[in-house]
């Protein structure tokens, strides 16, 4: 009998360890598995970090050009137009201009090669626009900016946030623009030089 329930008890223990086997390091179904891991957000990427304009392409005859941590241009007309297209994001970046400036950050445009507030949203930076309704802050030719606010002299804050047809728009922290439109879907980022002197840095997108 003593030998038998010594068999008895072995054999119990090679069962319970295989449940344990089974338990760690099967299909997921056993009462100690691990959850799968949640999936990896977005990431920002950096799409001018002060010291390169690689990865983005000069359409016209703008004099950019990379000054201390910022890229400037003061003569010509003309887009940087990034490599690659963009539908739904959170977009940042820090301009700055002088009071005759002519500038705007193009998102969305259709036409990579003929950038323009036609075949593109335009979030304008033109504080002295003969026609104020799209100045700085707002749209082009979609959205008046609900505060008016003049950037010029100072380095400025664009948040840039295009998810399906809804178009967010902030300047220094403060919404000028809220509003839906489904002309563009889709399509590479441009800075724009037009006039005066513009600077940009800290370009960075989040893709949503």
């Amino acid at each position: 009998m003593k030998r038998i329930a010594t068999g008895l008890a072995m054999l119990l223990a090679i069962v319970v360890a295989g449940c344990q086997g089974v338990n760690d390091t099967g299909s997921g179904q056993g009462a100690y598995s691990e959850a799968p891991p949640a999936s990896t957000a977005s990431q920002e990427e950096t799409l001018f970090d002060g010291s390169s304009l690689e990865g983005w392409r000069m359409l016209g005859d703008a004099n950019w050009h990379i000054v201390e941590d910022y890229v400037e241009a003061n003569s010509g007309d003309g887009f940087l137009v990034t490599p690659g297209d963009y539908s739904d994001f959170h977009l940042t970046l820090e301009f700055w201009t002088d009071p005759d400036a002519n500038s705007g950050i193009f998102i969305r445009c259709s036409d990579p090669n003929d950038v323009g507030a036609a075949n593109a949203y335009e979030v304008n930076i033109y504080d002295k626009r003969p026609d104020p309704a799209y100045r700085t802050g707002g749209i082009v030719n979609l959205a008046s900016p609900m505060a008016q606010i003049d950037a010029a002299g100072q380095w400025n804050t664009y948040e840039i946030t295009a998810e399906g047809p809804r178009l967010v728009v902030k300047l220094n922290g403060t919404l000028t623009v809220d509003t839906e439109d489904t002309k563009f879907a889709s399509g590479p980022i441009a800075l724009q030089y037009g006039a005066g002197i513009v600077r940009f840095r800290n370009v960075r997108i989040m893709p949503l």
